[in-house]
This record gives C-alpha cells, sequence and structure tokens, in this order.
C-alpha cells in the first residue's frame, strides 16, 4: 500500500489532478511527465514574498512556507524512506495551496468585518478599529491561547515555547498573528450565521410528509437464542445433544441469557445471544427469520436446524411493518433542517465575501473570483504594515 504525504496531512484543495500530480510512491518518470505539464507559477523562495494580497491585507510566503515544510518533514520521518526530489516538490507545492487557501479565507473573513465595523470611512477610521482590534486580540491571546499552548507543550518559558513550535513548522509569533485573525473571523461569522437557528413545526411537518417513505419499517423484532453449530462438534448428534442440554437447563434454570453467555455458541453469545431491534427479512437463515416472526411472544421455540446448527430462540419483542411517528423522528428532523439553514447561510456569507473582498492569489485558479497576483508584487512586501 503506497503513502503519501496527501494522506498524512490532508489539506483541503480544490486543484485539478493534473495540477496535484501522482501520490508520492509512484515511478519517478510519471512524477515527472506531471510536473511537466504543471505551468502554474513556482513557489517562491524568498519568505518576503507576496504570495496572495486579501484587501488590503497580504499574505507572505513566509507565513506558510514553515507549516508547509515541517508537514513534509513530520510525514517523512513517519514513513521512513525517502522519495525522488519531483515527488516531494509536487507535495510542497500542493500543501502551499491549500494552505494559502486557508489563510485567505481567514483573511476574507477578517476583512468583512473590518468593512462592516467602518463601512465607507476613511482609511483612517480603518486603521484605528484595525488597531483597536489588534489590542484586544492580543490580550485574549496572552489571556487564553498562551495558556493553552504552555499546556500542551509542557512548558512555562516563552523561548523554549517558541523553539518547539519552530521545530513543528510554526512559531509564537505567527500563532499570534492566526490567532487575530482567526478571532476576527469569527466574530464575522457570528454576525451572519446563526448558530440555533429557528425551525417551526410547519417546516418539521413539511419535511416528513416529503419524506415519508424515508420513515417506513418492515417488521421488527427482539429475540434471545442458544446455538450449537456444526462445525463445532464431531457429529450432528452431538450437536444435536448439547443444544437439548442447554434448552433443558435454561427452560429448568430460567436464564436463557445466562445459558447463552456459558454455552451457546452464537456470535451473540457474550450479549446473552440478545439479538437487538432486526427487521423481517435481513436473517441470512431462513427458518431462523420464520421463527423470530411467526412464533409467540416470551416462549421458548422447538429446535430450529438450518444449514450452521441448531437453535432455540425466545422472542422478547416484536413490531408490526408501519410507519415511524412524526414524534419518534421531530428532534432528528430538527437538526437536520437546523444544519441546512447553518449551510445556506455560510454559503451566502462565502458568496457575499467574494463580491466585498477583493483576492489576487499566485494559484488564483483554486479560488472562484480570483484574479492573479501582478508579479510585480511577488517580489517584495508594500510599505504598509503587516495585516
Amino acid at each position: 500500500m503506497l503513502l503519501t504525504l496527501f494522506a498524512l496531512f490532508p489539506v483541503s484543495v480544490s486543484v485539478s489532478v493534473s495540477v496535484c500530480g501522482p501520490a508520492l510512491g509512484q515511478a519517478p518518470g510519471t512524477a515527472a511527465a506531471a510536473l511537466a505539464k504543471d505551468d502554474t507559477p513556482p513557489l517562491p523562495e524568498d519568505p518576503a514574498t507576496i504570495i496572495a494580497v486579501v484587501g488590503q491585507s497580504e499574505i507572505l510566503w513566509g507565513d506558510i512556507q514553515p507549516k508547509v515544510d515541517g508537514r513534509i518533514a513530520q510525514a517523512l520521518k513517519k514513513i521512513g524512506q525517502q522519495y525522488p526530489k519531483e515527488q516531494l516538490a509536487m507535495a510542497r507545492k500542493q500543501l502551499a495551496r491549500g494552505a494559502l487557501q486557508q489563510a485567505i479565507q481567514t483573511k476574507m473573513m477578517r476583512e468583512s468585518f473590518l468593512l462592516d465595523q467602518v463601512a465607507t470611512q476613511a482609511a483612517d477610521k480603518r486603521r484605528e478599529v484595525n488597531a483597536m482590534m489588534q489590542q484586544k486580540a492580543r490580550q485574549m491571546f496572552f489571556e487564553t491561547e498562551l495558556e493553552r499552548l504552555k499546556e500542551n507543550y509542557k512548558t512555562e518559558d516563552l523561548t523554549e515555547l517558541d523553539r518547539k513550535m519552530r521545530d513543528e513548522g510554526t512559531s509564537l509569533r505567527s500563532r499570534q498573528r492566526e490567532f487575530t485573525d482567526m478571532m476576527l473571523g469569527q466574530l464575522y461569522l457570528r454576525s451572519k450565521i446563526e448558530k440555533d437557528p429557528r425551525v417551526t413545526i410547519a417546516e418539521i411537518n413539511a419535511r416528513y410528509a416529503k419524506n415519508l417513505d424515508r420513515y417506513r419499517h418492515g417488521a421488527k423484532a427482539r429475540w434471545e437464542q442458544l446455538s450449537v453449530l456444526f462445525d463445532n462438534h464431531p457429529s450432528r448428534d452431538a450437536a444435536e445433544t448439547a443444544i437439548k442440554d442447554m434448552g433443558r437447563e435454561a427452560y429448568f434454570g430460567g436464564s436463557m441469557q445466562g445459558v447463552a453467555k456459558q454455552r451457546s455458541e452464537d456470535p451473540y453469545a457474550g450479549d446473552g445471544g440478545l439479538h437487538d431491534w432486526t427487521s423481517e427479512g435481513s436473517l441470512a437463515s431462513a427458518p431462523l427469520d420464520q421463527a423470530v416472526f411467526s412464533l409467540p411472544l416470551n416462549k421458548m421455540s422447538e429446535i430450529i436446524e438450518d444449514d450452521q446448527g441448531f437453535h432455540i430462540i425466545r422472542v422478547l419483542e416484536r413490531q408490526p411493518a408501519g410507519v415511524t411517528p412524526l414524534a419518534d423522528v421531530q428532534e432528528e428532523i430538527r437538526d437536520q433542517l437546523k444544519q441546512e439553514k447553518i449551510t445556506a447561510a455560510e454559503r451566502k456569507m462565502l458568496e457575499q465575501m467574494r463580491k466585498r473582498v477583493p483576492v489576487w492569489s499566485l494559484y488564483h485558479e483554486d479560488l472562484p473570483d480570483a484574479k492573479p497576483l501582478q508579479r510585480s508584487r511577488t517580489a517584495a512586501t508594500v510599505n504598509e504594515p503587516r495585516r
């Protein structure tokens, strides 16, 4: 079985197969051929290179490079073998593109939040609001996230904490920037998406009626079972003697489940031979299926034979075929409708963000409505402060 860096460290990406290239472990010639077809820009070498501009915020190669290289290093260590440079290059590029998409989405939410706060006011107002939110986020980072990081990395020393984080492809400063962006993004999400949307009884009734066939069910039953399998005994007579002994013990002792745990050869013996609700017609054994759905309740059966062995059963409960009542599935339908409303709100939010926040990306093909990043802008950062 071929292991891949992508399988070990999956990143959500929407690039085409021809761009992603083959998995690690394929022949170098195949990797080289796929790499030759890749006409997208190569990854930059300078960490200060801009790889995306989201509204008025920049994303540098150095913002995601340590994560990408850290994941590759961890994956290679876990796999325990080396791969051709061509395949590593493709893995690195795919991971980078996935990480860039995630970074862009976080920046888009951050930018959208700031736009909501300042609307059409002057740039000075944006800087004022941005500085205020940065300060609040910094305070929250040191009060909450930093303590969690200390606990996770088992150190109180900030220098040691930063060193340990760098070993995993990140840093204390990088995590602080991410925390700020994520906090502002979460504030935007909360303002646009209702986490517990209201679902009316009328909506539940309509969904139930529309999917009524889904709630139809056949007859169901629960039962206890003692079994002796032919394969476990030297002869058919020996198997029959064993099932008769178990039947007598259960009948006079009054506990089929107790006997089943000690002596039954049914796969459910450990559970006392107890079979939970099962639909009619679903059993592999036709004689057992017929008995389960025809015998009187709470009475031990005669010996039942099939091609596997001998069985004695006692049917505990049985429900006729019918439709599951609305009351039994009302909460399930409510949760389903809530999730659909949340998903619709998320989709609407993403559409609004794409309209409000322009995006220029080194890999603009990966995002709807993104524009190609001008090559002149990839050379170095602009003079404005990092956001």
